[in-house]
């Protein structure tokens, strides 16, 4: 008897997320990708402003926020990018252009990219500005070039 009261909530709260997808089917894979770039953005930021001097540089956080971007670069993208969940055609919030579909292996190719963009960067963040300096540049030209195609502008 125990049991049973503590299953039924339980298998409630289990429905939830297939409730949800079945509203929107590529709402998680939304949700997924846009904390993913969050993620790429937020240690990037820190790697940008010290390579500009708005943040004192900091070999240890340095190594830290480039090892979290190179992190993220090794997710494997094949769930975050399903046919119709681009601007236009998910009911969730995205500004995903249809390119990335009509083009996906150019996309795919801006990913590997940053993959090789993130590697080298995470190999000179912590020995030194100048060294980070020289790395980051790669870096951001991987995400412009992304998003001068693939991504509505604001």
């Amino acid at each position: 008897m125990r049991l049973s009261r503590l299953a039924l909530p339980a298998l409630a709260l289990a429905a939830l997320p297939t409730l949800a997808a079945a509203q929107d089917p590529n709402r998680t894979a939304i949700l997924a990708r846009q904390g993913q770039m969050e993620l790429l953005q937020l240690h990037g930021g820190v790697l940008f402003g010290m390579a500009r001097g708005n943040i004192d540089y900091d070999a240890e956080l340095a190594s830290l926020a480039a090892g979290n971007i190179l992190a993220v670069t090794t997710l494997d993208q094949s769930l975050l990018w399903p046919e119709g969940s681009g601007v236009g055609e998910a009911t969730e919030e995205t500004r995903a252009l249809p390119a990335i579909w009509e083009d996906n292996a150019t996309f795919m190719g801006h990913w590997s990219d940053l993959g090789l963009a993130a590697e080298a960067l995470a190999e000179a963040a912590g020995g030194g500005l100048e060294s980070m300096q020289a790395a980051i540049g790669p870096l951001g030209q991987s995400c412009s070039g992304c998003h001068e195609s693939f991504r509505q502008s604001n």
